[in-house]
This record gives structure tokens, C-alpha cells and sequence, in this order.
């Protein structure tokens, strides 16, 4: 029987070829995101996901300029100031009148400056006549809210909607307003300094006359407001970039500067930082780094721990955040239509139309099987790297919760397995959440409940760190409790997941004990936990560097050789960053290699750059050609210098993992991290000199 997709239980996200073949320009700030074309325009926009969006609804899906009636031309356009900016520079087009060019192209320069600071969006229009004669030009601002719920432009159907009211005409602007089902006014409100010439319901004009080199300016601000939320201060344009900029750059100055000799690792370092403030945002439930833009613009309980982990040698003041805020949200009651537990840890908060409506099950949604391990171990992780114990005894409440669910729902051996609650919620609840992300050899889908085997790893190591800082804190007899837990359940999981014929651990057991035979990266997690046996866990690692798990670009999540594997897939032979990071850590944390005499790295993993199959995009959807010999580590290729020594250098868990070239200094400029501020260890977690990174002794441990 061939299998469907619904809409409605999936939350898929429906492609749209058109969509993909026109670019997008994202800014974004908090609650709030905006996607333009090129031209720094919302073009009229239905299903396609461009607009201003805030809180989960779309409060612009139209925002377009016209110059005496026509598109200007598109010069350039660049996102400024580590993306807190984007400047977009057009000109005028030919105008015609019988056969004759009244107005010759590019006399009219039009330079447009945007900004978005909370719920509301900033621009500057700036335009210069650089012809020669008197030119009277009308400028026009066409504009137009639908307020459509986010989940609507993934795909979902309603049966009905709100109502639109008339928009209200005011001197200077116009004011546009929904009433939701949810009983939510939501409200648009686009004013302009100065007040506009012509004022209309869904556009406006400037008559602009200007002499040869004259130029004027016009101020176009947008904001987003509820109901039930307060309106937001106004801004300048100026004033609102540079509040976003001094935010940011106070978060940003907490991380550590590090510097190589390579400046393609230089600018992927430093944008990653910039990166990492451009999704952090202030909640009313605390600081948070969103997933990412724009789906997945809000609060996601692994993504956020995951992060955290990968951050915490640098900045552990992000881990701090993290889990302070999930400790706000966590699972008080038994709440099935969200799968809601006492002690789980929030899978995914949304704001909007449909969540608070309930036509979606995620306004607090809770159907994450490894959020919850997560947490107790980044927090037992942070106080290793931090000695922060007042942070410790802050969140032990909701670290002892978090350990009896796992308790609660773990089996006689143990496993710690789902199967939803919610009618809607997630089928598959790991970090692997697509509907045929969890199979078997021949292709059939696992059925429920689900144990995945990095989530008993997950258990393993939150059980084995916190029983560290439970020591610290005189807990001893409820620290021996856990180890007891730990070492019994890596006893029964190295027996009962392992794979002797592939050399790996099961993918997972289904819900009749049977294990999942398929290769896939999740072992890989389990390397990071240390739940492997050094001998498992050596299989494990040249299992996954074969041909049809590694392919260049990084580890796959399914082998090539699988029945469900498929290059272009979500989670079924796809390559994610943050898996090969984890895989990476793992990797470090069982194998030591010979250290270069130049080198004081705890060790060192070469990665077969020789054996790949991904780079080139015919080999990446045809398992097992071999380019071998050729450099296939796509960004670090030099042409001038040839293919990079390529090495993996992690420390053990929970680190950063970075790519470096063969005897690349990579240097640690601790001094940006403040006295007293929430990151003031930094500068002593990992020192970074002479080609090598130095951590201390409690870093370079070994599982044994």
C-alpha cells in the first residue's frame, strides 16, 4: 500500500519550485522576521513565504516600491552590519513616450536602508537625481497585510479564518486589522515621515521634485501589535539600528575571539558568533538561541541544548539561558493533546492564530523523547566546565523532575522509548522527527513505542554527570543511585543494540524489542554519550568513515546502501552540520592518534578527505563513487596552496568541533570576555596557542 503524506499530522512543508527559483533576503530580530526579494521588496505574496512575519502571523505580505509607476533596477543589495542591516541599491528605468526616452535610465539613484528592532520594521528611502535637468518623480509604497498563520504557509488548510477590517486612513500612514478566532486584534501599522502626498488604503505616493544632484529622504516604519501585547517605542531608522547593533554586540563580546592563520576558518568562526546572535532572543520565559529562520523562528527545547553543548567551552553563559528557560517551561501535568508529562522538557513553543486555537498542537508542545536527557546533562556538563554550583541549585528541582520522568517512562531495561499521545502530534519524537525517519532493512517504518538508541545514550551520560555534581553537592547516596542506573543500562544497551554483522548499533528497537538492522549516524551520538565500549566504539568509527556513510561533505544519516536512502531527503541519507559536530566529538572522545611534535592537541582524527563521493553533485545522489586522491572538504579547498592537511580537533564532550588546516594557529583572544559577566570562565575553558588548542586535564579524559 503506498504511503501518503497527510498535511494535517506531518507538518510537512510543501515546496514550491517558483519560490525556489527567486531569491530571499532575511532580517530578523526577537519575535519578528522579514523576507524580501532582492530589490528589498515583499513581493504580493499568497503562499509564498515572503513578508513581515512576528509571533507566528504575517502582518505584511506585501511591501513593494514603484518609481513613477515602474519597478526601478536592481544594482545590488547586501545585508550590512553582520545582518542586523540591508542596503539595497536600485535606479531608475527607461521611460518611453512615442517611441522617445523621456527619462534615460540610471539618472535617479534610490538607495534603501532596513532594520527591524523588535516588532517593527525600519526603512530609509534616500533619493538623488544625478541628471542634469529638473526631474519631478513620484515615488510609490504599495503595501498589504493578509495576517496568515505560519502554519498556513507550511501548508495547512482552515476550514474558516478570522475577519479583516477596514483599513483605517490616518495623516501620516494607514492602519490595517485583523480579529482572530482567537479573539486577538492584530494590528499593522505603516506611517511615514514625512506625511505622504497621496494616501490610499493599500499604497501611497511622494510627489518628489528634484533639481540636478538634489536628494530627499523618507522614513517608512512598520510595526506588529496585538491586543493582547503592548505597542513597541518608536524608532528612527538610525536609532533603531543602533540599539540592535549595541544588543547584539554586548551578547556577541562574550564569546572568546579566535583567530588561525587560514581565513576561510577566520570568517567561518566569526560568522558563526554573528550567526549565533542573530537568533538569540529575549522571551518573556528567558533568553534563547531560535532554531532558525524562518520556520523555525521560536523556542526549541534539543536545538537549543544542542547548541548549548556545542558552545559550552566558549560561552557557557548560552547554556546558562538555556537552561534557565527550560526549566520555566517544563512539563507540569499530563497533558495527552500535547504530550505534556511532569518533569519533560518542552519540545517546541508557537505563538499565533492557529496555535492558540488549538488547530495545531504546538503552541506548548512537548513530543520530544530526548529533550529531557539533554537537559539534565548540559547541566551536569555546565557545572563541570563553570564550577557554578548556585546555578546547579537553582535548577536541581527541575533536574530531579526531569530524572524521575525519565524513571517513569523508562522500561524494565531501562530504554527510555515514544510513541505519541498528542492525535496530532509528532510521530517520530527523536532529534530524526520526519514521519519515515525510523525503518528497518527492508524499508518497513518501526512502529511505536520507539526506543532510538542515542537517547539511551542521552540517559546514560545525563545519569553518570549529574551523579558527578551530585557528589560535589555532599547528594552521595543518590549519586550512587545513578551510576548503579548508568552502568546497567550500558551493560544491556551495548548487548541489545549492537549490530555484530555491520560493526554499528541498531538505528533503534521498535515497539516488539525488534532492533532497527540499518546503518545511520545516530551511533555516532552514542559515541558522544561514552555509552560504547572501547571496542564497540572503534567499529563504530570505521563504520561510519566507509563509502556509503562518509561522502565528503560529511557523515550521512542513513547509508547509501539502505532501502530508504535518498540524498535529497530530510533525515534519509541527507548531511546536517550538527550531526557531524556530535559525530566528530564522539569520534575524539574514544580514538587517540600520535600527536604531531609541534602539536599539544589531547588528539587528533584525520578525516579521509581522499575518500569521498558529495562533492560533486553527480556522485552525491549516486552511492559509492570515489573520488580518491582529490581534497573533497568543499570550503577549505585552496586553490593557490592545493588540498589542505584536514584534521578533526574536539575535545572531549561537551566542545565546539572545528575543521582546521594542518599547522593553522588557532588562537584565542581571551580578553573580550568581561570581568563578572555571565561568561567570565571563558577565558580559562579552552586557551587556544602556537597551532594548537590546550585544554585542561579534565577535558582530554577517555572513557574506559
Amino acid at each position: 500500500m503506498p504511503e501518503h503524506v497527510r498535511l494535517e499530522e506531518e507538518y510537512y512543508l510543501l515546496a514550491s519550485a517558483a519560490a525556489q527559483r527567486r531569491p530571499q533576503v532575511f532580517l530578523n530580530h526577537g519575535h519578528s522576521f522579514v523576507i524580501f526579494d532582492p530589490a528589498g521588496d515583499i513581493p504580493l505574496a499568497f503562499r509564498d513565504a515572503y513578508g513581515l512575519f512576528h509571533r507566528g502571523t504575517r502582518f505584511l505580505h506585501r511591501y513593494e516600491l514603484r518609481l513613477n509607476g515602474k519597478l526601478p533596477l536592481l544594482l545590488h543589495t547586501t545585508t550590512t552590519h553582520a545582518g542586523s542591516g540591508l542596503v539595497t541599491h536600485l535606479s531608475n528605468a527607461d521611460e518611453l513616450c512615442d517611441g522617445a526616452v523621456m527619462l534615460q535610465r540610471d539618472m535617479v539613484a534610490l538607495r534603501r536602508d532596513k532594520t527591524l528592532l523588535g516588532a517593527s520594521l525600519y526603512e530609509r528611502l534616500h533619493v538623488q537625481n544625478y541628471g542634469q535637468e529638473l526631474l519631478q518623480l513620484e515615488l510609490e509604497v504599495l503595501f498589504g497585510a493578509d495576517f496568515a498563520d505560519i502554519f498556513e504557509l507550511r501548508g495547512s488548510q482552515r476550514a474558516r479564518r478570522g475577519e479583516l477590517a477596514a483599513p483605517k486612513l490616518e495623516r501620516d500612514g494607514v492602519r490595517l486589522r485583523y480579529h482572530g478566532l482567537d479573539g486577538v486584534w492584530r494590528e499593522t501599522v505603516v506611517k511615514f515621515i514625512p506625511a505622504p502626498s497621496r494616501l490610499g488604503a493599500t499604497n501611497v505616493g511622494f510627489e518628489l521634485n528634484l533639481a540636478p544632484g538634489e536628494d530627499t529622504a523618507i522614513e517608512v516604519q512598520v510595526t506588529c501589535s496585538t491586543s493582547a501585547t503592548p505597542s513597541p517605542p518608536a524608532h528612527t531608522f538610525a536609532s533603531a539600528l543602533t540599539t540592535v547593533l549595541a544588543e547584539r554586540e554586548h551578547w556577541r563580546v562574550q564569546f572568546p575571539v579566535l583567530s588561525s592563520d587560514h581565513e576561510g576558518l577566520n570568517a567561518w568562526l566569526e560568522r558563526s558568533v554573528h550567526d549565533l546572535a542573530l537568533l538569540r532572543a529575549e522571551t518573556e520565559y528567558g533568553a534563547y538561541v531560535y532554531a532558525g529562520i524562518p520556520w523555525f523562528a521560536t523556542i526549541f527545547g534539543r536545538d537549543g541544548l544542542l547548541t548549548s553543548f556545542e558552545t559550552l567551552g566558549l560561552s557557557p553563559g548560552l547554556a546558562a539561558e538555556t537552561l534557565r528557560t527550560l526549566a520555566t517551561l517544563q512539563g507540569k501535568d499530563y497533558v495527552s493533546e500535547r504530550d505534556e508529562e511532569p518533569g519533560k522538557i518542552i519540545h517546541e513553543l508557537r505563538d499565533g492564530e492557529m496555535a492558540a486555537t488549538g488547530e495545531i498542537p504546538f503552541a506548548r508542545y512537548y513530543g520530544s523523547v530526548d529533550a529531557t536527557p539533554l537537559f539534565v546533562w548540559l547541566l551536569g556538563e555546565y557545572a563541570e566546565r563553570t564550577a557554578d554550583l548556585a546555578l546547579v541549585r537553582e535548577l536541581w528541582p527541575a533536574a530531579l523532575a526531569a530524572v524521575a520522568w525519565m524513571d517513569t517512562v523508562a522500561d524494565a531495561n531501562g530504554y527510555i522509548a515514544y510513541a505519541r499521545h498528542a492525535s496530532r502530534g509528532l510521530i517520530n519524537q527523536g532529534w530524526k522527527d520526519s514521519h519515515d525517519a525510523v525503518m528497518h532493512a527492508d524499508g518497513t517504518l518501526a512502529e511505536p513505542p520507539i526506543a532510538l538508541a542515542e537517547v539511551q545514550a542521552y540517559a546514560y551520560a545525563a545519569r553518570r554527570s549529574l551523579a558527578r555534581v551530585a557528589r560535589r553537592l555532599n547528594c552521595t547516596e543518590q549519586a550512587a543511585t545513578w551510576e548503579g542506573q548508568a552502568d546497567r543500562l550500558a551493560q544491556q544497551f551495548q548487548r541489545d543494540f549492537w549490530l555484530p554483522e555491520e560493526g554499528t548499533f541498531a538505528l533503534a528497537l521498535d515497539g516488539h524489542y525488534q532492533p532497527c538492522r540499518v546503518v545511520s549516524s545516530n551511533p555516532g551520538h552514542c559515541l558522544f554519550a561514552g555509552i560504547a565500549h572501547p571496542a564497540q566504539a572503534r567499529q563504530v568509527v570505521a563504520r561510519l568513515m566507509e563509502d556509503d556513510m562518509f561522502c565528503g561533505w560529511g557523515v550521512r544519516t542513513l547509508s547509501a546502501k539502505a532501502r530508504r536512502y535518498n540524498p535529497m531527503s530530510y533525515h534519509n541519507g541527507s548531511v546536517w552540520p550538527h550531526d557531524n559536530a556530535i559525530i566528530a566529538a564522539g569520534f575524539a572522545r574514544y580514538v587517540r592518534q600520535p600527536r604531531p611534535a609541534n602539536s599539544s592537541l589531547p588528539y587528533l582524527i584525520p578525516v579521509k578527505v581522499w575518500k569521498s563521493s558529495a562533492c560533486r553533485s553527480s556522485s552525491a545522489v549516486s552511492p559509492g563513487n570515489s573520488s580518491r586522491g582529490q581534497s573533497r572538504t568543499p570550503w577549505l579547498a585552496n586553490r593557490r596552496r592545493g588540498p589542505p592537511a584536514v584534521s578533526f580537533c574536539c575535545s572531549r564532550p561537551p566542545s565546539a568541533c572545528v575543521l582546521t588546516r594542518g599547522n593553522g594557529g588557532l588562537r584565542s583572544h581571551a580578553s573580550r570576555c568581561r570581568p563578572g559577566s555571565v561568561n567570565s570562565r571563558c577565558a580559562g575553558s579552552k586557551l587556544v596557542t602556537g597551532g594548537s588548542i590546550s585544554t585542561s586535564s579534565a577535558d582530554a579524559g577517555v572513557p574506559q
